[in-house]
């Protein structure tokens, strides 16, 4: 197994390959952490916490995460940093190490089962329609969301990056997101996204009806 020690980040978001993370680094650690990458290799592990605070220590992690890249990074005077890194594949935690100086873990690459049949290329279609149906109710409702993303991708022709790209656009709560993450080929991501957003359409429209 190709293991590799990394650098944590654990957060209270999921972060999915191809999407952009930006962070406000303030903890001493973290510094420690964004220090240590600038010196070696611009990549961190990004995992979202179980139970537990991003600030402090003593969280419960989960295992399957995503490798960040940082691309952009802005020092402050006073040792804070503002950095965007983007997500490029996922990786499983074998081994988590002591947090010293900042949290570490044993990793391996966690890939799609390539045995998977075709994904139908009507799925990601899908997907989109009714991830557009559900962002505009959103804002008909003035439900808050995060800054204006870009477009919905296509990806007719790479449908796994397509899956993250929509997953990463689709704004479902961090247990639902961690649980697409997980899936072990496209067509379930896609499955699993159009069923949560098929059902959050479901309460919008309710509510929006009521109101």
């Amino acid at each position: 197994m190709d293991e590799r020690e990394l650098p944590m980040f654990p957060l209270g978001t999921v972060l999915f390959p191809f999407a952009p993370l930006p962070l406000h680094v303030f903890e001493p650690r973290y510094r420690a952490l964004v220090r240590h990458c600038l010196d070696t290799e611009p990549e961190f592990g990004v995992v979202l916490i179980e139970r537990g605070s991003e600030v402090g220590g003593g969280d419960t992690r989960f295992g399957i995460g995503t490798v960040a890249r940082i691309v952009q990074l802005a020092e402050l005077p006073d040792g804070r940093s503002l950095l965007v890194a983007v997500g490029t594949r996922r990786i499983r935690v074998e081994d988590w190490l002591p947090d010293d100086p900042y949290p570490r873990a044993l990793v391996a690459p966690f890939e799609d089962d390539e045995r998977t049949g075709d994904v139908p290329g009507t799925l990601v279609d899908d997907v989109r329609r009714v991830l557009l149906r559900v962002t505009s109710l959103r804002s008909e409702l003035g439900v808050p969301s995060p800054s204006a993303d870009p477009p919905v991708p296509d990806h007719h022709d790479d449908v796994a990056r397509a899956s993250f790209e929509l997953a990463a656009r689709a704004h479902v709560n961090p247990l639902d997101a961690q649980r697409v993450l997980e899936q072990t080929n496209a067509h379930a991501r896609l499955a699993m996204l159009h069923e949560l957003l098929t059902d959050e359409a479901t309460v919008l429209e309710h509510q929006l009806g009521a109101g």
